[in-house]
Parts: C-alpha cells; sequence; structure tokens
C-alpha cells in the first residue's frame, strides 16, 4: 500500500500527470521543421499532423476512462494510460517514416487521455466543495507553467540532439511520473462505491447529454474556442519561428504567450463569484472577435510588425483564458447527477470539434496571418450567437450562475 502523499506533493504530483498531454505537444513545436525535412513531408502544412493526430486520440480516449475508471478504480486504468503513452513515445522516437511517426503521436493521445481524465476523479474523490476548488486552482497555477517551458525545453534538446531525443525525454519523463504515482498515490475510490462498466450505461448518458441543450451549446463553443486556439498552435510554429524568423527564440516568445493565458485564468478566478460565468464568457467573447476583426483589416493590408502580433496574440490569448474554465463549467453545470460521465463525453466532442476547426485553420496557412486572425474572429463570434440562444433559455432559472 502507498505511503499517502502530502498536501503539497499531491498537488504537484496530479498536476505533472495532468500536464502531460500539455508537455506532448508544446515541447514539439520546435521540431516540426526538422522532422518534415527528415520524414520527408510533402507538404508544409502536414507538419501539422503531429499535433492533430494526438488530439485524436486524445479524444477517443476521454470517452473511455472515466468510466472505466468509475468500474475498477483509478490506479489501474492510469497505469495502462501512461503505458501507452510510453509505448507511442517509443514508436514516434524511431520512426523512419512520418506515418510511424504519427501512430505513435496517435497512441501517446489515446494514453495521455487516462492522466489526464482520471487525475480529475482523484482529485474529486479526494476532496469536495471548496477545498475541491482550492486544490484544482493550486494544481491549474502549476499546469500553466507546462505550456509556458515546454517549446523551450525542445528546443534546448535540439540543441544539442535531433528531435528524436525530444520522445526519449517525453518517455523517461512518463516513467518517472509513473513510478512517484505508484509509490505515493493511493487508491481513492472504494470498491463499494464502484460501478459495473456498461456501453449501455454509456450510451444513456450520451442520449441525456445530447438532449440537454445548455450542455450541447456550451460544449460546441467549448470546441470553437479551443478550434481557434489549436488552429493557432498548429501554425504557430510557422509562423513565429519561420514567418517571422525567430529561430530558437520561438519558445520565449510562446511562452509569454502561455503566461497570458495562465494570468486571465487567475483574473477570472477572482471576477468568477462577482459577474457570474455567462457574463465573463460574454465579454470575453465580445473582446476577442472585436480585436480579431480590427487586427484582420490590418493583416489583409500589411504584415504587422513582431511586436504588434505579440500584442494581438496576448490580448486574443488573454480572453481566452478567461473562456476555457468557464465554457467547460457551463457546459457540465445541468448535468451534475452524471458528472463523470458528462465530463468524458463533453471532454471528448470539445476536443474533436476543436481539432476539426483548428485542422482546417491550420491548413489553410498560406504565409499570412490572415487565417490564423480569421479563425480567431469567425469563431467567437459563432459561439456568441449559440451563447445569446443558451441565455434566452436560461436566464430566468440560472442568472446566478
Amino acid at each position: 500500500m502507498p505511503k499517502p502523499a502530502g498536501f503539497r506533493e499531491f498537488v504537484a504530483l496530479m498536476a505533472l500527470s495532468m500536464s502531460m498531454v500539455a508537455l506532448a505537444i508544446d515541447a514539439m513545436l520546435p521540431a516540426l521543421s526538422q522532422i518534415a525535412s527528415d520524414l520527408n513531408v510533402a507538404h508544409d502544412n502536414d507538419r501539422q499532423l503531429v499535433i492533430t493526430v494526438l488530439f485524436i486520440g486524445l479524444a477517443i480516449g476521454q470517452i473511455f476512462y472515466g468510466p472505466i475508471s468509475d468500474s475498477v478504480g483509478r490506479r489501474a486504468p492510469i497505469y495502462v494510460g501512461f503505458a501507452m503513452f510510453i509505448a507511442g513515445s517509443l514508436i514516434a522516437g524511431m520512426a523512419d517514416s512520418f506515418a510511424m511517426l504519427l501512430a505513435g503521436r496517435f497512441l501517446q493521445g489515446l494514453g495521455a487521455a487516462g492522466p489526464r481524465i482520471i487525475t480529475v476523479a482523484i482529485i474529486r474523490d479526494h476532496s469536495s466543495g471548496r477545498e475541491m476548488a482550492r486544490v484544482m486552482s493550486l494544481v491549474m497555477m502549476v499546469f500553466i507553467l507546462v505550456p509556458a517551458i515546454a517549446p523551450a525545453l525542445g528546443q534546448l534538446i535540439l540543441l544539442f540532439a535531433e528531435w528524436r531525443m525530444i520522445f526519449l525525454a517525453l518517455m523517461l519523463q512518463s516513467v518517472i511520473i509513473l513510478i512517484w504515482f505508484h509509490v505515493r498515490q493511493e487508491e481513492t475510490l472504494p470498491v463499494e462505491k464502484r460501478r459495473p462498466f456498461s456501453l449501455k450505461v454509456i450510451w444513456r448518458g450520451l442520449v441525456e447529454i445530447s438532449r440537454t441543450r445548455e450542455a450541447v451549446i456550451y460544449t460546441l463553443c467549448a470546441g470553437m474556442i479551443f478550434g481557434a486556439f489549436v488552429g493557432f498552435l498548429n501554425s504557430s510554429q510557422q509562423i513565429l519561428q519561420e514567418l517571422y524568423g525567430l529561430g530558437v527564440r520561438f519558445p520565449f516568445y510562446f511562452a509569454v504567450l502561455a503566461l497570458t493565458i495562465g494570468l486571465s485564468s487567475w483574473i477570472n478566478s477572482r471576477l468568477v463569484t462577482r459577474l457570474g460565468m455567462r457574463m465573463l464568457s460574454k465579454i470575453a467573447l465580445w473582446f476577442v472577435a472585436i480585436v480579431a476583426g480590427l487586427f484582420l483589416l490590418v493583416c489583409m493590408n500589411t504584415r504587422p510588425s513582431l511586436l504588434w502580433v505579440m500584442l494581438y496574440l496576448m490580448a486574443s490569448f488573454f480572453g481566452t483564458g478567461i473562456l476555457f474554465g468557464n465554457l467547460n463549467s457551463l457546459a457540465i453545470e445541468p448535468l451534475g447527477h452524471i458528472a463523470g460521465l458528462a465530463s468524458s463525453v463533453i471532454g471528448s466532442v470539445t476536443t474533436l470539434v476543436s481539432l476539426s476547426l483548428g485542422f482546417l485553420i491550420g491548413g489553410l496557412y498560406n504565409y499570412t496571418l490572415i487565417p490564423m486572425v480569421a479563425g480567431f474572429g469567425l469563431l467567437s463570434f459563432a459561439a456568441l450567437l449559440l451563447i445569446h440562444i443558451a441565455s434566452d433559455r436560461s436566464a430566468a432559472t440560472t442568472s446566478s450562475v
């Protein structure tokens, strides 16, 4: 039986387990051009599949890990997730073709979905109410540092070795976290609270979620906003490292943008109890849409300087950081009685919607900023329309949310 971790150690372990997805994405960004060159990728934009395929595995995996962990406990499924991530890292690192690398990335995403989903369930088992909110806030504070430093870690490895070593680093990192988890994290779901795994139960949950109007609308909104963000992720290396010639400085500019999201998430936590999730979401969406519209006019007439690009992205990411948590919370709010299943389904659908939109935006990259900026603007405006529909129906009964 593992010796229980103390509070600070528990927070660090949960944050690092959850951060495997972010690290697997962002650490690879500086290496995309080398991967495309070494594996003879046919088209420049095809390198974006290194990001997209991982999201596909993540989306599929999220559906199953929640219900399975409710049936057999938390530890066994998370071990499976770690094992799949390690295997995927090994396959991708040894790839002699682009197809083989993508197969490894898919397996990485499928595996990383386990720690991503189950750590939230462990925190829910471990605490509730305000204590859970406190733990999640601390976890997210640690978690947000990963996207800020991951590209720098990837670039540091590239200074001394080839891109395959990044996958080796990901594998070693996951092995260390797995051992740490095994030694220090006890099972948090007692046998008497476990529920039999049933595809019928999952199907009934899917039907109920699909019939809950607010859940559908806010899930789609979250997918749209995250889709614009994925569109940026897909083309960020081409825009910042190549179009604007940042080279090895790219990770440091990326870190500034990641920390902007962290700042806005912290500000959101201070404002949400006063203004409510719906009001903050509307304000943030209007802000992102207007800023994108104005900057799009600039991009259509000239290529803006790097300073203006960074100011625009910081503004967009500030609004996006406010939206991430609020939209997902609004989606799950009417489904508290099936929160575990709802979290898996909403997370999976959000990821599928976002990767489809992000793949489209990234594929339209034409050595200008127009596709990325238009993506932020159009998808923010579309989400505003959907939220307006949801608000009209629910304002009378849930005005305090």
